[in-house]
């Protein structure tokens, strides 16, 4: 039988049986015209031949495809790049060709990491690399370091326990994502953070519906695990990716708007290479989402009598959300840094385990700094400029007291007035007395003779001066008090020296 074969311009006859197959009429073809195919790891060349629109495959034979003689057969050399690596991928059971040169090898495993993450919308953070032989490929480590050559593959696989979870993001379904959560508040935040990234490069609006109503937010990065939070040097900088930026890579338009109308500051956010959500998709071309993001760039936020750039607004709004983040936070440092714990309380070096207290601490009162004393005495102090009064400038009675104590110091077995004692105490009401019957823990470098020494230290200034500490403790704050003018601290300043003083005096 004879056919023509049309080659780069030419047609040629062929003298054929109706027998052969397109295998055997590739190989007279090649013969004919003397063609080298190049075949290696970076490329492979491969005749096709077509008969009347349609690709003819090697195995067909020309009488049962309806070839008859005199026909013309059309022969075209291809060539095909062979990919560089293959990524098998556990989670999802397939396959992914990483497409390249042999560059890519000389390249950092964080390079690669990125280049898979975009081919298969999973967070750099949630999954690792490795090879058959089990060996893990680090990010700061070469595919040179490892003998990867042209061809090799290369298994993926994601955090134990998270196959289930994933797989819900990747399929939408938000009730078998709910069922996975974890139950730890840090671990709940990233696996909500990595839902709303795969359901933005995927396009499922209504899981990210729900769980922008769970407060994740799009223009926040995803970030790593919390089990590894402590391994920050060496964050892949993708880890500072956000939602809205796949979005924009993968040409996501109503998954943009979403986010957008939800938090404008999407707008202006910033991937780890410096990119806007606008730039990302001019590089990738996606023309209808680069439309849509010049209109919002653009557009105007109107209020009664005032209305402002987009730009503007979203400088305005996010100098707002800095301010509030650092009066929260300055908020969070005062009650942990002031009230959490007391003297007294065990001291845990190592963290881990717990230690019972030995015996018990003797229990000092202390002052409540809610608690307000009012003023001792009616006298008005005219003198602003000096911190602390004089002797002569105290009231009668504290002239009294002093005399007492001095009086006392020499001879042990009078008691303090008690006309001087009523006259303060009815005037200020004393702080109450805790009853706690739990003794805390002593620390764990004092000696067993701590308690000892501070009680004898107690009782010793309770003799020499007729007065307990917790009686000159309240009767200073009651004489600092008086200073109205000055600040609390800078009286409570005052009451410490005041009682400075009286031991000082004792002694």
């Amino acid at each position: 039988m004879r056919i023509f074969i049309a080659f780069e311009g030419l047609c040629e006859p062929f003298y054929i049986s109706q027998d052969q197959t397109i295998q055997a009429v590739k190989l007279m073809v090649k013969d004919f015209f003397h063609l080298q195919l190049i075949d290696n790891k970076q490329s492979h060349q491969f005749l096709e031949l077509s008969y009347a629109g349609a690709t003819l495959e090697d195995s067909w034979v020309l009488a049962d495809i309806g070839i008859t003689p005199f026909s013309t057969i059309k022969c075209v050399l291809k060539e095909e790049d062979k990919p560089v690596l293959l990524v098998n991928n556990t989670l999802m059971k397939e396959s992914m060709q990483i497409m390249g040169n042999l560059y890519l090898l000389s390249s950092r495993v964080s390079t690669l990491k990125t280049m898979v993450s975009m081919k298969c919308g999973l967070p750099v953070s949630v999954f690792r690399l490795s090879l058959e032989n089990g060996v893990q490929l680090y990010d700061c480590n070469k595919l040179d370091d490892y003998g990867i050559e042209v061809g090799a593959t290369i298994f993926l696989t994601v955090w134990d326990g998270w196959d289930e979870f994933l797989r819900g993001c990747f399929m939408g379904h938000k009730h078998k994502i709910h069922r996975c959560l974890s139950k730890e508040e840090p671990v709940l935040r990233f696996q909500l953070r990595v839902a709303l990234y795969i359901s933005a490069f995927l396009g499922h609006l209504e899981l990210a519906g729900w769980l922008l109503k769970k407060g994740v937010q799009a223009n926040k990065p995803v970030g790593v695990h919390p089990y590894r939070a402590w391994c920050q040097g060496m964050d892949h900088s993708d880890n500072l990716k956000c939602p809205v930026h796949t979005a924009a890579e993968s040409g996501q338009l109503l998954l943009l708007k979403v986010f957008i109308n939800n938090n404008i500051l999407c707008l202006e956010c910033l991937n780890p290479q410096g990119l806007t959500p606008l730039r990302i998709c001019i590089k990738h071309k996606h023309k209808e989402c680069v439309f849509y993001l010049v209109t919002k760039t653009w557009s105007v936020v109107s209020y009664p009598g005032l209305s402002l750039p987009v730009g503007i607004y979203i400088k305005i709004k996010r100098w707002i959300c800095r301010a509030q983040k650092y009066i929260a936070v300055q908020r969070f440092l005062c009650r942990t840094a002031t009230f959490n714990t007391r003297v007294g309380d065990t001291v845990l070096i190592d963290g881990f385990i717990q230690t019972k207290p030995k015996n018990k601490v003797h229990e000092l009162c202390y002052f409540q700094p809610s608690y307000t004393l009012p003023a001792l005495c009616s006298e008005t102090v005219q003198k602003e400029n000096n911190e602390f009064p004089n002797e002569a400038s105290f009231p009668h009675v504290q002239q009294g007291a002093h005399a007492q104590k001095r009086k006392k110091r020499r001879v042990n077995t009078k008691k303090a007035p008690e006309a001087a004692k009523n006259t303060w105490k009815s005037q200020v009401p004393l702080p109450p007395i805790s009853q706690d019957t739990n003794p805390r823990p002593q620390f764990i470098y004092t000696s067993p003779d701590a308690s000892f020494l501070l009680t004898s230290s107690l009782q010793s200034f309770t003799r020499h001066s007729g007065w307990t500490p917790r009686e000159n403790a309240i009767y200073c704050l009651a004489r600092a008090s008086s200073f109205t003018e000055k600040p609390w601290l800078r009286q409570l300043g005052m009451a410490r020296n005041l009682a400075r003083r009286t031991v000082h005096n004792i002694t």
